[in-house]
């Protein structure tokens, strides 16, 4: 199972990057297990300078705007 934190206020990007990611695990059959990070000291500890921002299993893997789709499903599948 892997472990996807989204860090953001709880914008609409920050939504649809959560479905992003949800929409992609179930068609890649890839359990995940997501936490929302909306806390902003949390979210600047964490390294995110421009939300959303994703971590993998503790990587961070993206920060600021929509996830590509390809590589989501590159860092789902990694």
């Amino acid at each position: 199972m892997k472990t996807v934190k989204i860090y953001g206020p709880g914008c609409k990007r920050c939504e649809t990057t959560e479905t992003m990611v949800r929409e992609t695990a179930a068609k890649l059959g890839v359990a995940v297990e997501i936490e929302k990070v909306s806390d902003a000291k949390s979210i600047a500890m964490a390294g995110v300078m421009s939300t959303p921002g994703i971590s993998v299993d503790g990587a961070l893997v993206h920060a600021g705007g929509l996830p590509d789709a390809v590589k989501l499903e590159g860092w789902l599948q990694g």
